[in-house]
């Protein structure tokens, strides 16, 4: 056991809670790929499991065989990447990923940090949490969004939990928690509906509860920033405040232009540079993959649980990967390894259809960077925004500050995009301390 492991289990039998010896064994039901045992003879209902990644090498196996095996299509018919993720690009990708990328460098990567597993509403809710050395340490729960996962936040552990190694002071320190959104990685997949971003923000506020920790903060891009939104909005108990990035800003008469109504007459030449980018972006297609998983998701799931390289074409779509060169500077995060990482978590926790119904269950809610379908206007603790240059919208702050009432931090930073965490590790960790430092304790 590390002494990240000790913190934990200390922590948590102070306060009462359980922990057991391993994974749990529903999981392993879930995803046979996992090996995963609960030593436990008997657990409560609130429980906290300790929880440690075990793929079997059979599931190692069979997916280097159909990475080899794979069927390629015609190659596009034109030079950019107009018709989707590109022919050569794909296969030397995928070559790499079935003759020398290494799963278990992931895997011992995970291992060494302390995770843990508790079932909420009946659902195994997977989470990493490693707390800080500085015992004054703000909680923090991050959420990831699809087609992320904790993969993503893996590099702004260390500056945020030790940030006196990262350009910090100890006042700067957070307790760190990253879980896995139901339906995604290690998380158990719901079998029946209502797993919104609102359902998951109140487990992610029982998850902080039953951590013991009475004030926190929280964040999240993607559906993160739905999550953590909507635990501002419900008022999670002990929630201070949240960072978010890829917010619901869009006001309601921009909203209307982008689904075919006039174009508002008064905006300022940044708002109207803003929407024309919006629209660019929608004739693009670059919002296909949002129309398709949120009108069936299931019919998304057959071909990427059946083909890896099928798989890697949808995620890769993204367009936060728009202006990713596929691991062509190795100094340049993410790397090769870590969108493989990232990938094969999908493949073989078999959660490529699972973790495309949040769009689905989302659908009655509208878009997530829409300030009246998030119901901004109920939100009433402090919000922090960073725009990151290259994100797929970049809201100006003027719409930010109609969104969110009370609005105390707004910067635009000079670079980082969709990934932030994962791209601008540092600038990401620089940024949470500056937006909640406001919200600290005096020491």
């Amino acid at each position: 056991m590390s002494a990240h492991d000790e913190d934990d289990a200390t922590l948590l039998s102070r306060r009462g809670v359980l922990i057991s010896g391993t994974a749990v064994a529903a999981l392993a039901v879930a995803s046979p790929a996992i090996a995963a045992t609960d030593s436990a003879s008997q657990t409560t209902p609130d429980s906290i499991r300790a929880f440690r990644v075990s793929i079997s090498k059979d599931a190692v196996a069979d997916l280097r065989r159909r990475l080899a095996a794979t069927r390629w299509p015609d190659r596009e018919t034109v030079s950019d990447g107009s018709q989707g993720v590109q022919l050569a690009k794909l296969r030397e990708l995928v070559h790499y990923w079935g003759t020398a990328y290494d799963w278990r460098n992931l895997e011992a990567r995970l291992n060494a940090l302390p995770q843990f597993m508790t079932t909420i509403d009946g659902v195994d809710i997977h989470f990493i949490h490693v707390r800080s050395r500085h015992p004054n340490a703000m909680p923090l729960i991050i959420s990831h969004g699809w087609p992320g996962s904790v993969i993503e936040q893996l590099k702004i552990i260390g500056p945020l939990t030790d940030p006196t190694a990262h350009g910090g002071s100890e006042a700067d320190a957070f307790h760190v928690v990253i879980p896995s959104l139901p339906g995604f990685g290690f998380s158990g997949r719901p079998t029946g509906t209502g797993w919104d971003p609102d359902h998951i923000a109140r487990a992610w506020a029982e998850t902080m509860k039953r951590l013991g920790y009475t004030r926190y903060v929280a964040q999240g891009g993607d559906w993160g920033s739905a999550i953590s939104s909507a635990m501002a909005r419900q008022s999670a108990e002990g929630l201070l405040g949240i960072h978010i990035n890829l917010p619901a800003t869009i006001p309601p008469e921009v909203a209307a232009a982008l689904g075919g109504g006039p174009v508002p007459p008064n905006l300022t030449d940044k708002e109207k540079a803003v929407l024309d980018a919006l629209m660019a972006s929608g004739k693009a297609g670059n919002l296909a993959y949002f129309t398709m998983m949120t009108a069936r998701p299931q019919t998304v799931g057959y071909g990427a649980t059946d083909s890896p390289a099928g798989l890697a074409a949808w995620v890769l779509v993204h367009p936060g990967f728009s202006q990713w060169s596929y691991g062509a500077d190795p100094h340049a995060s993410p790397t090769k390894d870590d969108v493989l990482d990232n990938i094969s978590l999908y493949w073989l926790t078999n959660t490529a259809a699972s973790a495309a119904r949040i769009y689905w269950e989302n659908g009655a809610r509208g878009s997530v960077i829409v300030a009246a379908a998030q119901k901004t206007g109920d939100i009433s603790l402090p919000v922090a925004i960073t725009v990151f240059p290259k994100d797929v919208y970049r809201p100006p702050e003027s719409w930010a500050r109609r969104a969110y009432r009370n609005l105390i931090y707004f910067h635009e930073v000079d670079r980082g995009g969709h990934f932030a965490a994962w791209e601008e590790p540092e600038l990401f960790s620089a940024e949470l301390r500056a937006a909640f430092k406001p919200l600290r304790q005096p020491a």
